[in-house]
């Protein structure tokens, strides 16, 4: 289950709805693209990271069922950042103003901004440098708290903008802040 980089563009400039129905023919994978153009293809995770992703979003979701302040996505969910990228993070979330701001045909494909909370977990597969990269592309797009949560290490590096990562070593749960007020992720099922 790796993860394949390749750089079409001496070659083709995918547009993006050339990209979009490129994945919409390929459900078996998962394919983002770098800002710079790489496609990067992934397969599915494995049962287990499959698994705990799920639990990840459940969590949300409840409590995001409860508040109404936003709308829940899982990792199948595409989103255009503002600097172009496509990216897929493993649970995310958007603010209720901002997504209604979308049009409709916004709101069907690729969702052009960049959510407001990500939660990425680090899988067997994945190179937690290329994992950290990403975490940064998000908060320099504009995610207003993320979580890098490895399971390996059972650490979690949280992602602000303007602050340093913080890393934490084990905790039991980790609170959602101001920008999803209330929310606790409990991480007993991660671990």
């Amino acid at each position: 289950m790796t993860s394949f980089t390749v750089d079409f563009n001496s070659v083709i400039d995918l547009t993006d709805e050339q990209f979009y129905q490129l994945c919409q023919k390929n459900r078996d994978l998962k394919f983002e693209r770098s800002a710079t153009g790489e496609l990067i293809i992934m397969a599915p995770t494995g049962g287990e990271t499959g698994n705990r992703n799920a639990g990840l979003t459940a969590q949300l979701w409840i409590w995001n069922q409860q508040q109404k302040l936003g709308q829940v996505f899982d990792s199948s969910t595409g989103f255009k950042l503002p600097n172009g990228a496509n990216r897929s993070p493993d649970v995310a979330w958007v603010q209720q103003a901002r997504w209604d701001a979308l049009t409709p045909e916004q709101k069907a494909g690729f969702i052009p901004l960049c959510p407001d909370f990500v939660i990425e977990l680090v899988s067997p597969s994945d190179r937690l440098t290329t994992v950290q990269e990403k975490m940064q592309e998000y908060r320099e797009n504009g995610v207003q708290l993320g979580w890098l949560i490895d399971r390996k290490s059972q650490q979690v590096e949280i992602y602000r903008p303007n602050h340093d990562v913080e890393i934490l070593k084990s905790p039991v749960s980790l609170a959602g802040e101001g920008i999803l007020p209330g929310f606790v992720l409990s991480l007993d099922s991660v671990w």
